[in-house]
């Protein structure tokens, strides 16, 4: 038998995961009924109630709560399953190798930092996969609370692992330097003054600190954030342009020096 699909009085389809404040219409022993407002009751099973066992469900609900739940299943038959525990943001089974996840930095160790990406264990991103350049301490780039994105290169749940790479979606030191022989151009013009060959050359070479590769990736974000706006977010946005192609100018120049 295929799995029926329920849908709200506006046609929304009802999914796993969605979440509802409804109201509990009934108790019984095995669980309570609640109205989320789809026209049909749902349930929530007495093991859903909450993390801890529960010998009784009025310990927990009793008729007219308001209750935060989610949708746990939906039977064959188009009963709606609740749970009231709130559900991982990702499961197992849904993280696949090259994805790419956004979450916290919550624990920072000498060989990397742990990222709490929503899923039962936090991902780890090891020191050399932090980024393209040399860092003594993974503190050299983010602190504990940082919001980060990275992309799942391994992961094992027989082990309990998620391996993060923050470096896979940073553009490759061939393409750095692309960015910086055409865009810091102030930089250069500066280099080739008084001294004009030597630092000419050292701007040739020139390789960029893992700051300045951020600076670049965060200017290219802002030009093209600039382009597709217009007005009020347009002067905004060129106004950060102009602020971080100055500061990544200072920085170079500094280093040039």
């Amino acid at each position: 038998m295929s799995v029926q699909t329920v849908t709200a009085p506006d046609g929304t389809e009802i999914k796993r995961k969605m979440h509802f404040v409804g109201k509990v219409i009934k108790t019984t022993t095995a669980g309570a009924i609640v109205d989320i407002g789809i026209n049909k009751p749902a349930v929530v099973h007495i093991s859903q109630l909450r993390e801890e066992p529960v010998k009784k469900v009025e310990d927990v609900v009793k008729v007219g709560d308001e209750v935060d739940v989610w949708v746990r299943r939906i039977t064959p038959k188009g009963i709606v399953e609740l749970t009231m525990i709130k559900p991982l943001d990702l499961e197992w089974r849904e993280i696949k190798k090259g994805m790419v996840v956004k979450g916290k930095v919550e624990r920072i160790e000498k060989y990397g930092v742990f990222v709490n990406i929503g899923a039962e264990v936090p991902g780890l991103v090891h020191i050399s996969e932090m980024t393209h350049g040399f860092i003594r301490s993974p503190r050299d780039l983010v602190q504990e609370g940082d919001e980060v994105e990275a992309k799942v290169i391994a992961v094992s749940r027989r082990k309990r692992q998620i391996k993060l790479s923050m470096k896979a979606l940073e553009p490759k030191p061939e393409e750095i330097m692309k960015e910086v022989n055409r865009e810091p151009r102030k930089a250069k013009k500066a280099a080739s003054g008084a001294n004009g060959g030597s630092k000419a050359a050292a701007a040739e070479d020139y390789v960029p600190t893992p700051m300045e590769m951020a600076l670049l990736e965060a200017l290219k974000k802002a030009r093209a954030e600039m382009e597709s706006s217009s007005g009020k977010a347009r002067t905004e946005a060129k106004k950060k342009v102009q602020e971080l192609e100055a500061l990544l100018s200072k920085r170079m120049q500094a280093q040039l020096n």
